[in-house]
């Protein structure tokens, strides 16, 4: 009777104490979501620049697995084949790197508006001089002039400018769509309000003094046609001017911050705007900062809630109104005492999970080298065969590809890279490497280091939807000390710019004989 009293009164003890915990963890996250929607709203200039095809990147769900199943994972499914004897299942393989999936969006057609802006300011371009020389031909050719030598060669001059018009314009202006920036190009409004100024004036003084009047003279008209396609001509010159080396000398050194792992760059940039610095730092960010891995920072996380789990408070004097306050302050307290051997800990941790990578790359460098040379003992038998029977590299691959699947996904696990890989992608790097007879090295190279984002699949970097936060307007120039964010769905890049100081070089003359000298030897008696 005595036992069944202490555990009943034991296990209501603890029933109370879970359910206290439940509803300080249902509080708790009820302040979060609440904190979390204030802070969003708090800030006042949100502006959203977009890639050409605008994807929003879905936060990583499950990148994380258990040690269980890292450690238990295909220990019971094996598949025998000609290659080893310890592999996958088709069941497992067809499963592997099914996370990285994600929707698809549509592309957005509006992007596409600047560009058909372009095309039809260009035909108006192009459209215009010819119709300054043919409407007199058509309206009142029995009053015009015969166009004698020079003005023949006015049509030959006529046609080579608009010819060089037309590819230089192509050059410069029809391009593909990087991004959707939030505001208009300045610059580029202000060459096209400035073109069709310059074309509305012409076709004015075309209506006024050759159409009302019906001019005679067909070489004036002609020498007016060309004059207008040298105003576009020099208007062109101002366009390369202002868009492409006005900006080439660098004013400004830009710091660009992931605000997750705290990774740097810098990057040296020239007069741009806000919005058009923000373009060039996201070109730079997909090919030189590594592929961001929401799953390395989740182990300071666990570790800090499995610290504030671990402790309880009791509210001997009952409940009161400062009792939720108390109780936060004596965590607080609990955990700065705690402090001095969390470090021990977080050294041990970092050492088991050294040990245990080096330990997976040991396994996976062991079997890809095997797979490798039974690859290279499979060619030298294909070399006998018939070339009909020859076997293909993407064969070859899904072939060896089994024996080094199960070392290949412990290791991606283990350092947490399994949803930047997926079995396809493995796959047709592996059928590479086999055409272009790399080493097992030059294979392992993708998974062993972290490389730049645009290495990985396309659904591992699909973060097309980034917001410009600024206090300024975005399309002001930068200047010192100018600070931004670009903001995507689980990080941001925390931007401060430094102009390059004016640096002064002076000069000192050395004379060639200043650094010469005369070595005097004196001669010695002997003793």
């Amino acid at each position: 009777m005595d036992t069944d009293s202490i555990h009943s009164g034991y296990s209501h003890h603890s029933n109370r104490s879970r359910g206290s915990n439940k509803q300080s963890e249902r509080s708790s996250r009820d302040r979060h979501k609440s904190h979390s929607r204030d802070s969003s709203s708090r800030s006042d200039k949100n502006v959203t620049i977009s890639a050409s095809s605008a994807q929003p990147q879905q936060p990583d769900q499950g990148s994380a697995p258990t040690d269980a199943q890292d450690d238990n994972w295909g220990e019971t499914t094996t598949a025998v084949t000609g290659t080893s004897d310890h592999s996958l299942s088709q069941e497992d393989l067809a499963g592997f790197g099914k996370e990285t999936d994600g929707p698809v969006e549509k592309l957005n057609c509006i992007r596409f508006l600047p560009l058909a802006l372009t095309l039809l300011l260009g035909l108006l371009v192009l459209v215009t001089p010819l119709s300054f020389l043919v409407l007199p031909q058509v309206l009142w050719p029995e009053r015009l002039q015969a166009c004698g030598t020079a003005c023949e060669g006015l049509f030959l001059s006529l046609a080579f400018k608009l010819l060089i018009l037309l590819l230089a314009g192509w050059a410069l202006f029809v391009r593909p769509t990087r991004a959707s920036l939030p505001r208009i190009a300045v610059f580029r409004a202000l060459l096209g309000l400035l073109t069709l100024l310059l074309l509305l004036s012409y076709w004015l003084f075309f209506g006024v003094r050759i159409l009302d009047s019906q001019e005679e003279n067909y070489h004036g008209i002609v020498q007016f046609a060309v004059s207008l396609v040298d105003a576009l001509l020099f208007i062109h010159y101002l366009a390369v001017v202002l868009l492409e080396i006005r900006h080439l000398q660098p004013c400004f050194s830009l710091c660009v911050v992931r605000s997750t792992d705290g990774e740097t760059h810098h990057y040296n940039l020239g007069q741009l705007s806000i919005q058009r610095a923000a373009l060039v730092i996201l070109e730079h960010y997909y090919k030189d900062f590594s592929v961001h891995n929401p799953a390395l920072l989740t182990a300071a996380k666990s570790r800090a809630a499995k610290h504030l789990a671990g402790l309880k408070v009791y509210n001997v004097d009952g409940a009161g109104s400062d009792a939720a306050t108390a109780q936060s302050r004596a965590k607080i307290a609990a955990a700065a005492r705690q402090r001095d051997t969390s470090h021990n800990e977080l050294y041990y941790e970092e050492a088991e999970h050294d040990r245990r990578v080096r330990k997976r790359k040991a396994r996976l460098v062991v079997a890809v080298e095997e797979a490798f040379t039974h690859v290279r003992r499979l060619q030298e038998e294909e070399k006998k065969k018939p070339p009909g029977d020859e076997m293909d590299p993407r064969e070859a691959a899904q072939a060896i590809f089994p024996s080094m699947a199960r070392a290949l996904q412990k290791y991606l696990r283990t350092t947490r890279q399994q949803h930047c890989h997926s079995m396809d992608s493995i796959q047709a790097h592996l059928a590479f490497c086999i055409t272009n007879n790399m080493t097992p090295k030059a294979f392992l190279e993708s998974y062993l280091m972290a490389g730049p984002t645009l290495q990985y699949g396309r659904e591992c970097w699909q973060t097309r939807q980034w917001t410009l936060v600024s206090e300024a307007s975005v399309t002001s120039p930068l200047h010192q000390g100018s600070e931004f964010q670009l903001k995507s769905s689980d990080f941001s890049l925390v931007v401060t710019s430094k102009a390059i100081p004016h640096l002064k070089l002076s000069e000192e003359y050395v004379h060639p004989k200043s650094h010469k000298f005369v070595l005097q030897l004196q001669s010695e008696t002997s003793v």
